[in-house]
């Protein structure tokens, strides 16, 4: 097998430009991210035992490395302990074939139904070209484990980082911006132009990095706290009264939608806003 065909439905465009594989894994930072003692383990409270403070390489996890692209400089890094996850067969195939050490490392599955926390009983970190069909539910499964993934580094479609990575005030920013940023710090890194592909995307790429803050709570209902937020975004264009009605209504709140927070737009808002507003609501 010589390499992979691209397939639409998974939304495969392969990286073939060397230097900026080179740069996305470059990027990923993981030394010190285990030791931050204000982020929690998934069931090790110990962080004499993390990797990153006992000298062994850090677990990374790769998402569809389809010929391998990054997995080459992966590979070389002797800081990292590294598996993967490609959902397509054949480039799980070539995987194997252009690459020694792969059995016990890869793993044919789809990334969205992964038990990370069986795979990874501290902290990880993952890195990869995410499809952009899929791009934005990689990162809700992120926050899923935020408390074990300290970094994330990933090429995606350019209006997505830019979403992810936008403050408050523009129409950019949204849903993915306030849920991401209430636990991430969020840096766009590079512009990666469609010419760096093949088949080459109809839109430009970009390059993220999301580095877990200290904060170890919202001090609110997290669960209402996320409802409130895709509520507000539903009718991003009114005032958050008019989106949040139903919701204080059923929840025999009606008296707090004269409030000043009310009339402004949830673009307006930043995530600090949205926990006042879940405090409010709850």
């Amino acid at each position: 097998m010589t390499e992979v065909r691209a397939k639409k439905a998974l939304g495969q465009h392969f990286l073939t430009d060397q230097k900026v594989a080179r740069a996305i894994v470059d990027a990923l930072e993981i030394a010190g991210h285990a030791g931050n003692d204000n982020v929690s383990h998934a069931g090790n409270d110990d962080v004499s035992s993390c990797p990153a403070q006992t000298g062994h390489p850090f677990p990374v996890l790769e998402v569809g490395p389809g010929m391998g692209v990054l997995t080459q400089y992966l590979l070389e890094r002797e800081d990292i302990d590294l598996k993967l996850i490609e959902i397509d067969t054949e480039s799980v195939e070539y995987l194997l074939t252009h690459f020694q050490g792969m059995q016990g490392k890869l793993m044919e599955g789809d990334f969205l139904r992964l038990k990370l926390e069986k795979l990874f009983p501290e902290k990880f970190a993952i890195i990869g070209n995410f499809p952009y069909n899929i791009s934005s539910q990689i990162f809700f499964k992120v926050l899923d484990y935020k408390d074990s993934i300290p970094e994330v580094v990933g090429m995606v479609q350019k209006e997505v980082a830019e979403r992810m990575a936008e403050k408050p005030g523009s129409k950019t920013y949204g849903i993915l911006s306030v849920l991401l940023q209430a636990w991430y710090d969020i840096e766009y890194l590079f512009t990666v132009g469609s010419g760096c592909f093949a088949p080459p995307p109809k839109v430009e790429s970009a390059v993220i990095r999301l580095t877990r803050n200290s904060r170890t709570s919202l001090g609110c209902d997290e669960a209402l706290f996320k409802t409130v937020v895709k509520t507000a975004f539903g009718q991003r264009r009114k005032m958050m009264r008019n989106p949040l009605r139903p919701l204080a209504l059923a929840r025999g709140k009606a008296d707090i939608l004269s409030r000043d927070i009310f009339s402004q737009r949830p673009e307006q808002l930043s995530v600090e806003d949205f926990v006042a507003l879940t405090h409010l609501l709850d």
